[in-house]
């Protein structure tokens, strides 16, 4: 068991694992397995809940080097398994040569007592104590409130943030902002903001299709006009809507700041790309690319040498009129990042961005940094439906659903909820309908539902002045009812849960999970009866309340959820 005083969690894959290579090693030295089997083995939990707690297919994987079928390989390792009456009650071979592992009653009790006396902590490790991450994510660009279709990101980024600081790292939130002079969007949200602004001042202008139609652009060059008059009437072409993106940038940036706070995100850092160009950082780094022999001059253009990195063809770097393209100030803003002295850096990209990802790490390796240590994400858009119905978006036409007004209508758990239920690079449609329901129909509600009948048992305790706490004194062995133990399983199994969906990166799995104890605890609460009329048998199943009540809360905490009291 991990020792609580510094918070380690416990880890039963590993102890599983662990004993499965024991037993492969020991049948290689005496001759039942051929030399060179591997020893690590994947363990990963049954479908089928009668196939046992644990189960592992090593015997598939080493059939081929055995050359023997995967059964008798199974039959072999099993009989080489070590003594583990205090983990295993039982190893059972199935099927073409899964071994399926039940746990012992008594390792599960052992471990909900790890979880009382770990509270807060329990799940959390020192993993990757003393290193440093960065996640990047939302950066939309200022030109407006982030709405519904590109907000997904944003929860997704922000519970990968959490997962990382579970598991040891120091992490920082960061917003890019795009908003360097060659930004084509940006140029656009200049001009829409002059032509209102001109407006404003009683000019007749024609206002462009392609432009920003929001009613927001309207009501910020009617801010701008209030505040500088008519000092900015004389600012005409490209530049001069690069000025008015840039006298608007303040309102924007208000906006996107409140967009995130109603979804529950607060950054650390907020990194302009126009300051990356103003302090040369982007001409510096394309003057190392040059010194390392990675870029090169062609048609009056430089050019990266990406497919020296992985890349399918080679990148422009600086055009032939001299301005710097994306993948130039991309390389600038990774290497800063790696020089503020971070370890791992994760980027969430929307959709329309995976065509960067791979000229992206070909920069990051042609400036000599590890490509491994950058990660990117690709997030598909949300869908939001109505009715049955597409609710269509477009921030240009103006219309939108921004984030503050899917919070408002549906609340901050839902929306953020509901929008970390699938793969972040499968496509996700935001069921408005279900979202509103205060039903168990509706996913976070369930989940949520949950923790208040835990609380609402606190209080019929408190009311019975039935004296329960401190609950890791209780006598665990009693908890042996079906739904008892298998509310134990999970409980016992989160700590290795979070660890993996920690460095895989996938936050939809805490929404799967989270409801799946859910549900256990529900049967557990339908079959239980947790005050009764046996004290020492109630004091045991109120652990077993306050042991989910710690899984629960800390898995809503790291989706960034509340635990409500009452519902």
């Amino acid at each position: 068991m991990a020792d609580s005083d510094e918070g380690f969690a416990l880890d039963i894959r590993s102890a599983l694992s662990g004993l499965v290579g024991q037993a492969v090693t020991a049948a290689v030295a005496d001759g039942s397995l051929p030399p060179g089997c591997p020893t690590e083995a994947q363990i990963e939990v049954p479908r089928q809940p009668e196939m046992g707690d644990f189960s592992t297919n090593v015997a598939l994987t080493l059939a081929g080097a055995a050359k023997r079928p995967p059964r008798q390989i199974a039959e072999v390792v099993v009989a080489h398994l070590p003594a583990s009456d205090d983990l295993c009650e039982s190893v059972e071979i199935a099927g073409p040569g899964f071994i399926n592992f039940r746990l012992s009653p008594r390792w599960l009790q052992g471990a909900l007592g790890e979880a009382l006396r770990q509270g807060e902590r329990y799940g959390t490790s020192r993993t990757h104590a003393g290193q440093r991450a960065l996640v990047e994510f939302v950066s939309a660009n200022p030109v407006g409130p982030i709405h519904i279709g590109n907000a997904r990101g944003g929860p997704l980024g922000d519970v990968i943030a959490s997962l990382l600081a579970a598991t040891g790292y120091e992490v920082r939130r960061e917003y890019y902002i795009n908003d360097a002079p060659n930004n084509t969007q940006l140029q656009l949200f200049g001009e829409s903001i002059r032509a209102r602004y001109l407006q404003a001042l009683g000019r007749s202008v024609e206002f462009q299709d392609n432009w920003y139609q929001g009613e927001y652009i309207k009501d910020w060059a009617e801010q701008l006009q209030a505040e500088k008059g008519d000092a900015m009437a004389h600012l005409t072409g490209p530049e001069g809507a690069i000025e008015f993106a840039y006298a608007a940038y303040p309102m924007a940036r208000r906006v996107l700041e409140e967009d995130c706070a109603a979804l529950g995100i607060h950054f650390d850092v907020w990194t302009q790309e126009r300051r990356l160009v103003a302090e040369g950082k982007v001409d510096e780094t394309v003057g190392e690319l040059r010194e390392r022999g990675a870029a090169y001059e062609s048609d009056g253009a430089l050019w990266l040498r990406s497919t020296d990195y992985g890349d399918d063809k080679d990148r422009v770097l600086i055009r032939r009129d001299g301005r710097p393209t994306y993948i130039a100030t991309d390389a600038a803003y990774h290497k800063d990042k790696f020089e503020r002295g971070f370890d791992l850096l994760i980027d969430i990209w929307g959709a329309d961005h995976a065509g960067h990802v791979a000229r992206t790490k070909a920069a990051v390796a042609a400036l000599g940094y590890d490509p491994e240590r950058l990660i990117i994400i690709i997030c598909q858009m949300v869908r939001l439906t109505e009715g049955g119905q597409t609710v269509q978006l477009s921030k240009r036409r103006g219309q939108i659903v921004s984030i503050r007004d899917l919070v408002q209508d549906v609340g901050r758990d839902a929306a953020r909820f509901l929008q970390l239920t699938k793969r972040p690079e499968a496509h996700l449609d935001f069921d408005l309908e279900l979202a509103r329901k205060q039903s168990l129909e509706n996913p976070v509600y369930y989940v949520q539902y949950a923790h208040s009948r835990i609380c609402a048992i606190y209080r019929q305790a408190r009311e019975l002045r039935f004296e329960w706490e401190p609950a890791a004194e209780a006598d665990l062995s009693l908890l042996a009812e079906p739904a008892e133990l298998a509310l134990l399983r999970k409980i016992a199994d989160y700590p290795d849960f979070l660890q993996s969906a920690a460095e895989s990166l996938e936050p939809h799995r805490l929404t799967v999970w989270s409801q799946e104890f859910a549900q256990l605890f529900h049967q557990f609460y339908a079959q239980c009866r947790v005050l009764g009329d046996d004290p020492t048998l109630s004091r045991a199943r109120m652990a077993l309340v306050s042991g989910a009540q710690i899984v629960l809360r800390s898995v809503l905490g790291i989706l960034g959820v509340t635990a409500p009291e009452r519902m």
